[in-house]
């Protein structure tokens, strides 16, 4: 066969195609055509968190677990606390499982640092997680003393030092790298979230007993939840 008449047929075959596409509508036109539409759509979450006032309540962790998996943006798996005026710097922190921190001791003395898993069970004796350790305080002109710890177990964790007691900090170990922490106005945000079933969890350093979880039903729209805590979080106490 010549090659002006293959193309010829091949042109006389894309009419009749296209033709038969408009006859049949749009959604048969899309099977027909092989563009299919994705299996999950994604859309924005927005989590508001009061506490026992109504009050917004900021640096709440709000883990989002969708039955889907989707794309979030990945959790820290590298950090830095640094001991600094006595304080944990920054005082809380939320990373993955298996995030490894760095200490830092930028306090002229020595720090004995501590930490225990948070809320209820901290006061349980028979919780063995956990670790310590010792960083002398740093010399004037020298480098600050450092150490490392691995977070491997999911959950809030409390830290503290031996040598002083005011000292408190906090690090939270998602499971779920749908998670974030509210802002000033007492929200978290999420973006692309799969749609379908999901559970919701807030957490919160002062909130010894956790809340409720929620159970969602997320859909290509923008959604949003609302969480309240029973407790007025101590810093807000002058």
């Amino acid at each position: 066969m010549a090659r002006s008449e293959v193309m010829q047929r091949a042109a006389q075959e894309s009419r009749l195609m296209h033709r038969h596409i408009k006859h049949l509508g749009t959604s048969c036109a899309l099977a027909l055509l092989g563009v299919m539409a994705p299996a999950a759509f994604a859309g924005n979450l927005q989590v508001s968190v009061t506490d026992r006032e109504g009050k917004p309540v900021q640096d709440a962790v709000v883990v989002l677990m969708p039955a889907t998996t989707g794309t979030p943006k990945p959790l820290p798996l590298q950090i830095v606390i640094t001991q600094e005026k006595m304080r944990f710097v920054p005082a809380l922190s939320l990373v993955g499982v298996g995030a490894r921190a760095r200490f830092v001791n930028n306090d002229p003395w020595e720090h004995h640092v501590r930490a225990s898993a948070a809320g209820v069970m901290q006061f349980e004796s028979a919780t063995s997680s956990g670790f310590e350790l010792r960083l002398d305080g740093k010399e004037e002109g020298k480098s600050a003393k450092t150490a490392e710890a691995t977070f491997d177990k999911a959950g809030g964790v409390l830290l503290g030092c031996h040598l002083h007691a005011s000292m408190r900090g906090n690090v939270y170990v998602s499971d779920s790298p749908w998670a974030a922490l509210t802002n000033a106005d007492g929200v978290a945000s999420f973006e692309g979230v799969p749609d379908g079933a999901a559970k919701l969890k807030v957490w919160h350093a002062d909130q010894l007993i956790d809340i409720a979880q929620q159970q969602l039903t997320l859909t290509p729209a923008a959604a949003k939840a609302a969480a309240q805590l029973s407790v007025v979080p101590r810093r807000r106490r002058i």
